[in-house]
């Protein structure tokens, strides 16, 4: 099973707020998933952003691969450079 880090979108119409996932590969967007990772909020000024870093970087330490946004916001909260260091070990 490939094990995608990716967002899924939550709100009501025209306000926009996205959950952080873990879930397969092959479901759809707001489908089944593994497990919640955190949430974004682009609404905010600044955007609002709540990760898990721990979750983050065990999923990854796993082998999960993430979008090119979540990759994105794993960089401004830290997750990546957890796990590029982590990995470098």
């Amino acid at each position: 099973m490939a094990v995608k880090l990716r967002l899924t979108r939550i709100g009501k119409t025209k306000q926009p707020y996205y959950r952080v996932i873990a879930s397969d590969s092959r479901t759809a967007r707001d489908g089944a998933f593994l497990e919640i990772l955190g949430q974004y909020n682009p609404r905010l000024e600044p955007s609002g952003l709540n990760i898990d870093n721990d979750k983050a970087v065990a999923w990854l330490m796993k082998g999960a691969q993430p979008t090119e946004r979540v990759r994105k916001l794993l960089e401004i909260s830290g997750a990546w450079a957890q796990f590029t260091a982590a990995r470098g070990k």
